[in-house]
C-alpha cells in the first residue's frame, strides 16, 4: 500500500518596432494517500458561454482610456472577458546592460501599476507580460543603429545565463502567469546575414530560459514575423526557427500583418490566404494549440494621387501628402466614420478577407511666400472589420488552434469583437459540471476519508474516462497535486486519503477542444489531533496519588506551552505536553467509588480540536 507525504499624419503611436503597436483499502486498486506535506459544486449557465479563442496586447501608451478617443486596452479586456483568459501587457522593454525597463508607470502616473495589475488578476485573466528588445541603440556620432546586440548577449554563456535568471526573477517575483518575448531586432534591425548565426544563439536560450521557467510553473510565449513551408520558396523569418522550438514554448504568436506597410504600395495589412499560408507551417512543426493568428486593430491610408499644390503653413502638409509618403494609420474603430465623413463606400473583398476603400480629402492653406493654396488628395485605406475578423476567427474552427491575439486591445470596432464571439459560441466546448463530497469530512489523525468526485455534462451524462486531477493544500501553501485518475462509467473518482491536518481539497479536469475544465469547488478536509492513553491504573487506593498519562498525536507542530484539558466530572485541569506529545498528572481521590477521566486537545491553525475517549478507574 502506498503513502505519499505530501501612428505618421494621422498616427499617433511610438514607433518602438517593425510590428505596428502590434482508493480502497488493502484490497483496492488505489492507494491511500497520506499527506505529510502541507497541502463542492461547480454552476455553468444555460447559455453555454464562448470559447475563449481571443488574447492581446495592451499598450503601455494606451492602457486607459482618453475622453472622446478609443477605449484603453485594459477597459476593452475587462469588457470582454467571456472570450479571454490570458492577456499580454506590453509594458517592458530589456536593455544592454540586460535590466529589465518598465514602460507603464511613467506613461500612466495616475494609475499605478499594481492597482491595473490587480484589475486584470481580478478578471481572472493569465497575466503574460511581453518584453520587448531594446538593446539596439544609436550612435550619437555615427547616427548608426548597433546591430546584434542580443544576439551577442545570446551567445555569451555568461550573459545568456544572466539574461535566463533576469527574465525568470522578473517573471517570479511579479507572480506572473509567464512571459512574451517580442525580439524583433532580428528581423528588422540585424540583417538576415546574420540570422544563421543568431539562430543558433536564440535556439540555446529559449531552451534554457524554457527550463527555468516551466520549474517554476510558468509559460513561455513567443511572438514572430510570419515564417514559411521552405518547400514553398517563401522563406519567412526562419530566424526564429519554429521548428527546434517546437517542443519548448508555449504559446506562439503570430504577427500576421503588416503584408503591405507604410513604406510599401497599397494593400491589405494581412491577406487571408497569406495567413493561412504560415498558419499551416506553424501546425506541421508544432501542436495547433500552441498557434496564436495575429489580428491588425489599425489599418493604412495611403496617398496615390495629389492635385494642386499642397499647403505648406500653417500645416506643412508637402511631406505627408505626397505618394510617395509613408502611409498613415488609423485604427479600425475610426475606419466606418472616416469613410463616412468623405462619402466612400467600404468595399469588403474576399479575396483578401479585408475591405478597403477610396476617398478624396482637400487640404487648404498657404505656400511658403503666403498665397491661398489648396491640393486634393486620392486616398486608399485597407483595413480589417467584422467579416475579416470572422474568417480569421473560423481558422481557429478549422485548425483548432490556440486561439487569436490582436494587435492591439481598444482598437477594435465592437462589431468585430462580436463577429469574433459569434464564431467563439459556435465552437465553444462543452461545459463540464463537477461536484466533491468526502464521506467523512473529519477525522481524527490517521483516519481514512473518501473523496468522491463526479463529473457531468449540463445534461447530467457521465464523463467516462476523464482524466481529473486531485489537489490539496493547508495553510497559506500552494495547491499540491497529490493523484490523477481517470473517472468510471459513472462519471465519479473516489479516493481514500489520510489527512494529516485541516486541509482544502478539489478535483480538476483540464481543458480540451471538446470540453471546459472541470473544476470543482474547495471541499474543507478537517482534522483533529489522535489522544491516546498510556498505562492508565485501573484500580487504585484512595488517599494515594497516582498517574494519569497520555499523549497527542502527531506531535509536531504544537504550539510551545500547548496544553490539554483534563476533566474529571467536577474539575478541570490544564496539562503542559512536552515536545514528544506526552502529558502526564499526578492525581488522588479521596472517595472510594468508579471515577471517570478525559482529555481535549484545544483546536490550533491545523488542527480542530478533539476529544480523548474516556477511561475509568476504581477507587477502593
Amino acid at each position: 500500500m502506498n503513502f505519499i507525504h505530501l501612428s505618421r499624419e494621422t498616427s499617433t503611436f511610438p514607433k518602438l518596432s517593425s510590428r505596428f503597436f502590434i482508493f480502497t483499502l488493502a484490497s483496492s486498486l488505489l492507494p491511500i494517500l497520506f499527506l505529510s506535506t502541507p497541502v463542492g459544486t461547480s454552476v455553468a449557465s444555460a447559455d453555454s458561454p464562448p470559447r475563449k479563442i481571443l488574447t492581446g496586447w495592451i499598450p503601455y501608451y494606451r492602457t486607459y482610456s482618453s475622453a472622446g478617443k478609443q477605449n484603453g486596452g485594459l477597459d476593452s479586456a475587462l469588457s470582454n472577458a467571456d472570450l479571454i483568459n490570458e492577456v499580454m501587457p506590453f509594458w517592458y522593454s530589456l536593455d544592454s546592460a540586460i535590466k529589465i525597463t518598465d514602460l507603464y508607470t511613467p506613461a500612466n502616473p495616475n494609475n499605478p501599476i499594481a492597482d491595473t495589475l490587480n484589475r486584470l488578476k481580478l478578471a481572472g485573466y493569465q497575466i503574460i507580460p511581453t518584453i520587448t528588445d531594446s538593446t539596439a541603440s544609436k550612435d550619437p556620432k555615427t547616427g548608426k543603429t548597433a546591430t546584434m546586440v542580443l544576439s551577442n548577449l545570446m551567445g555569451d554563456s555568461a550573459k545568456r545565463d544572466l539574461l535566463v535568471k533576469t527574465i525568470t526573477d522578473f517573471v517570479t517575483s511579479n507572480n506572473f502567469d509567464g512571459i512574451d518575448l517580442d525580439f524583433e531586432n532580428f528581423a528588422f534591425i540585424d540583417g538576415s546575414a546574420s540570422w544563421t548565426t543568431t539562430q543558433v544563439r536564440f535556439i540555446a536560450f529559449m531552451k534554457a530560459l524554457a527550463s527555468s521557467l516551466h520549474a517554476k510553473g510558468k509559460l513561455l510565449s513567443l511572438t514572430t514575423p510570419p515564417s514559411f513551408d521552405p518547400a514553398s520558396g517563401k522563406k519567412g523569418y526562419w530566424v526564429y526557427s519554429w521548428p527546434d522550438l517546437a517542443t519548448t514554448i508555449d504559446r506562439l504568436r503570430i504577427m500576421t500583418y503588416d503584408y503591405s506597410t507604410g513604406s510599401s504600395a497599397p494593400g491589405p495589412i494581412g491577406p487571408i490566404t497569406w495567413v493561412e499560408q504560415t498558419v499551416h507551417y506553424a501546425i506541421s512543426v508544432m501542436p495547433a494549440s500552441k498557434v496564436y493568428v495575429g489580428l491588425p486593430g489599425y489599418g493604412r491610408d495611403w496617398v496615390t494621387a495629389v492635385q494642386g499644390v499642397c499647403p505648406s503653413s500653417p500645416i506643412n502638409y508637402l511631406g505627408t501628402v505626397k505618394t510617395t509618403a509613408a502611409a498613415g494609420t488609423l485604427v479600425m474603430r475610426d475606419a466606418a466614420a472616416l469613410a463616412a465623413t468623405y462619402g466612400a463606400t467600404p468595399q469588403y473583398l474576399a479575396k483578401y478577407g479585408e475591405t478597403t476603400f477610396t476617398y478624396q480629402k482637400v487640404y487648404n492653406g498657404n505656400t511658403a511666400d503666403g498665397q491661398l493654396t489648396q491640393c486634393t488628395a486620392t486616398r486608399v485605406v485597407w483595413y480589417q472589420d467584422a467579416q475579416g475578423f470572422a474568417l480569421r476567427a473560423n481558422l481557429v474552427a478549422k485548425y483548432r488552434l490556440g486561439g487569436l491575439t490582436q494587435w492591439t486591445l481598444g482598437m477594435e470596432d465592437p462589431t468585430a469583437t462580436e463577429a469574433i464571439r459569434v464564431v467563439a459560441k459556435s465552437i465553444a466546448p462543452d461545459i463540464v459540471l463537477a461536484n466533491l463530497l468526502a464521506d467523512i469530512p473529519a477525522t481524527v489523525y490517521g483516519g481514512v476519508s473518501t473523496l468522491s468526485g463526479t463529473f457531468t455534462l449540463p445534461d447530467k451524462k457521465p464523463l467516462t474516462g476523464l482524466p481529473v486531477r486531485v489537489e490539496l493544500k493547508s495553510g497559506s501553501s500552494d495547491w499540491l497535486p497529490i493523484y490523477t485518475g481517470t473517472t468510471n462509467v459513472n462519471g465519479s473518482l473516489s479516493l481514500p486519503i489520510i489527512v494529516p491536518e485541516n486541509s482544502k481539497a478539489r478535483m480538476i479536469s483540464d481543458s480540451t477542444w471538446e470540453r471546459s475544465e472541470g473544476r470543482t469547488s474547495e471541499l474543507l478536509l478537517q482534522t483533529a489531533r489522535k489522544i491516546s492513553w498510556l498505562g492508565v491504573p485501573t484500580s487504585v487506593k484512595r488517599g494515594v496519588p497516582f498517574t494519569l498519562r497520555g499523549k497527542v498525536t502527531p506531535a509536531t507542530g504544537l504550539p510551545d506551552g500547548y496544553m490539554v484539558v483534563l476533566n474529571d466530572g467536577s474539575a478541570s485541569h490544564k496539562v503542559l505536553v512536552d515536545s514528544t506529545g506526552t502529558f502526564s498528572l499526578e492525581i488522588s481521590e479521596d472517595y472510594p467509588g468508579i471515577r471517570s477521566f478525559q482529555v481535549t486537545a484545544p483546536a490550533t491553525s491545523s488542527f480542530v480540536a478533539s476529544t480523548s475517549d474516556f477511561v475509568t478507574v476504581v477507587v477502593r
